[in-house]
Formats: C-alpha cells, sequence, structure tokens
C-alpha cells in the first residue's frame, strides 16, 4: 500500500507539470519556496511522439525510488519560442530535493532499483536535459503568465569579459524594464543530461514588445566573453 501511494503521489505530481493544460485551467501565477540546502532542478524536456505510451511503466518503476529519495515535483512550462539558438525543448521544469546527499543518493542508487531506468528516459523522451542547484538562501519567487517570462543561458568563454558583460546585461535589462525573477550559477550536470550553463536567469517583462526593445540592445553588446547562449519564452 505504501508503495502504491508514492507512486500515485509522484506521477500525479509529474502529470501536472507535463501535461498541455489550457492556460485558463491553469493558475496564471506559480509561487515556488526553497530552503537553504534544498535542491532546484531545472529539466528541459522534449517528449518523443511514442513516449506518451511508455510513461506508465516509467512513473511505476522510477517515481517510487525519487519519492523515497525526497523528489517532489515543481509546476512547470511550455516553451512558446526560442529567441537565440536553435536550441528548442518543449517543457522547462522545476524539480525539488531535501538536500544534495538526497539528490545524489538518487542518481548512485536508481540503475540498482531500475537497470534500464537510463534507457527508458531515451525512449521517452528526445531531449532530456538537466541541472541541480543547491540553495545558499532560503528563497521564494513568483513567476507570472500574464507577463512575458524569458529564461536566458549563458556560457563564458573568458572569465572576466563575462563578468563585464553580465553586469551591463542585468543594468540594461533592468533599464529596459525587465525583473530578473531567478538567477542561478554553480550548477550541476550528470552525465548523459549535461546542460550547465554559467549564469541561468528567468527575466519577468510586462509584454514582448518590452522585451524586444532590451532584445535589439542585447544583440549590440560585445559578446567576446560569451562561448554560447540559449533563450527561450515559457508560459
Amino acid at each position: 500500500m505504501k508503495l502504491m501511494k508514492l507512486i500515485k503521489i509522484a506521477a500525479l505530481g509529474l502529470l501536472v507539470c507535463l501535461s498541455n493544460f489550457s492556460l485558463n485551467a491553469q493558475s496564471k501565477k506559480q509561487s515556488y519556496s526553497f530552503k537553504k540546502g534544498e535542491i532546484l532542478d531545472i529539466l528541459l524536456l522534449t517528449t518523443k511522439p511514442e513516449g506518451g505510451a511508455l510513461f506508465d511503466r516509467y512513473k511505476k518503476t522510477a517515481f517510487p525510488v525519487a519519492s523515497k529519495r525526497s523528489y517532489k515535483p515543481q509546476p512547470g512550462f511550455i516553451i512558446k519560442e526560442s529567441t537565440q539558438s536553435s536550441f528548442h525543448p518543449q517543457n522547462f521544469l522545476f524539480g525539488k530535493w531535501d538536500n544534495l546527499e538526497s539528490r545524489e543518493k538518487f542518481l548512485a542508487e536508481i540503475e540498482t532499483e531500475v537497470p534500464d531506468f537510463h534507457k527508458q528516459r531515451r525512449d521517452i523522451w528526445s531531449i532530456f536535459n538537466m541541472t541541480y542547484y543547491e540553495m545558499t538562501k532560503d528563497i521564494s519567487f513568483e513567476i507570472d503568465r500574464n507577463k512575458y517570462n524569458v529564461v536566458t543561458s549563458y556560457w563564458k568563454k573568458d572569465a572576466n569579459a563575462f563578468n563585464t558583460f553580465k553586469k551591463e546585461w542585468i543594468q540594461k535589462s533592468k533599464n529596459k524594464g525587465g525583473k530578473n525573477i531567478l538567477a542561478l550559477t554553480k550548477g550541476i550536470s550528470p552525465l548523459g543530461y549535461y546542460y550547465n550553463p554559467d549564469y541561468m536567469v528567468i527575466t519577468q517583462w510586462e509584454n514582448k514588445a518590452a522585451f524586444d526593445a532590451f532584445y535589439k540592445e542585447n544583440l549590440k553588446m560585445n559578446h567576446k566573453g560569451v562561448k554560447d547562449v540559449n533563450q527561450f519564452v515559457i508560459n
């Protein structure tokens, strides 16, 4: 009975994240809270056409192990479009773990519990990238679907030049009305799921026009310290 309860709880959580509900049926504002020491997962996913039929087995085998190790799915988002780079996953999801030890024990133990765990993921998703971050302090943030929300990830080429670029980027976005909801650095990305930018930030804009005004200035900036960039709109 306990195992079935874990399966149902975990399955319900991720199904809520992955289902493409009508926006009218969703809360327009999603709130998140993480305590110091907790782990914030970011998942970038694209489901294969045949992936849905395979998901039932995945939730029955993998979810109980994750739940036992404290995993709690969080509300996620659909990626509407990419504004920089050709990388375009379908979904941008959050997850939560109690601490780094629990997160890493899951990675160490999962193949013992579910030998074909990684194969199942490859069969279901054509893109499955993941980064996790240990919170250095208590944080709370809210993402409002009524606004224009943009996720930007940067990889640095030169540390000094990139730091200068980042400071200018933050100031320009603020001057143009952008509100940085969440900024993340020093992530960990497991082998086989690599996506580990040096700087990831979620910025809220009043509307697309406000973002476009900043975007034009952003493209004119000196990018010599930037190795790569991914940027997409979520809702």
